[in-house]
């Protein structure tokens, strides 16, 4: 199977990769591993570890939903073009505005962790959603920010008390959220805009393809008839 995907690829890259994006599984595989990473967020971290979400937190949690909803929408029918070009035009406008606000979280976080934290702007307790969706009044537990910006270690309530495994984590993460925290290597925002990037460049790579097949296609039936 897979070698017969490679072999495919290699011989019509465009009409292989257009094909693909008609495949029901890519779409749902772009919804779990948005709602995946939406649920390692809200349950690992900030209820299990005690990391607060900050203003661009929350936003970022946003744009994985649009994701996720992009993928669900689209896997209904890949077939169907107005499905299909919902869940483009949702997921699409998901990683654009989760690249943006990972980048201004970025900066906030540099800002933080410098000699001159002054000045930082982009961290409200009052989140304001597009389209004005009150996300963080609907649903609290996940869309309201109660942690500061650039802040991301545990924080601990006094009165909690931590099984062995979340003390572990809590240590683990004491100096805020890295992909390797020893070395303070990757932040949550760098790792966020990473996600953001790979699947802007795996959509984009796969609508770019509809299109040329597409004009391909229509150019070629024009010149049969």
């Amino acid at each position: 199977m897979l070698r017969k995907l490679w072999n495919d690829l290699k011989k019509a890259p465009i009409n292989t990769i257009a094909k693909w994006q008609n495949m029901r599984f890519l779409w749902l595989l772009m919804a779990f591993c948005s709602i995946f990473l939406v649920i390692v967020a809200h349950s690992l971290f900030q209820h299990y570890i005690y990391m607060a979400p900050c203003e661009q937190c929350v936003y970022i949690r946003f744009a994985f939903f649009c994701m996720f909803f992009a993928g669900l929408i689209a896997a209904l029918k890949p077939s169907n073009m107005i499905l299909k070009f919902a869940g483009y035009a949702l997921a699409f406008f998901g990683i654009i505005y989760g690249i943006i606000c990972s980048l201004r979280l970025n900066a906030i976080h540099k800002a933080i962790h410098s000699d001159d934290p002054f000045g930082v702007q982009g961290c409200s307790a009052e989140p304001a959603f597009p389209f004005g969706l009150p996300l963080d009044k609907w649903f609290a537990d996940w869309f309201k920010p109660t942690g500061d910006c650039g802040y991301d270690n545990p924080i601990v309530p006094t009165d909690a008390n931590l099984s062995l495994t979340q003390q572990w984590f809590v240590d683990f993460y004491a100096d805020g959220w890295y992909l390797i925290p020893s070395y303070h290597f990757i932040n949550m925002a760098q790792a966020c805009l990473f996600a953001f990037i790979l699947c802007l460049v795996a959509l984009g790579v796969m609508f770019v393809c509809f299109i040329l097949k597409s004009i391909k296609n229509k150019t070629f039936y024009k010149e049969k008839k």
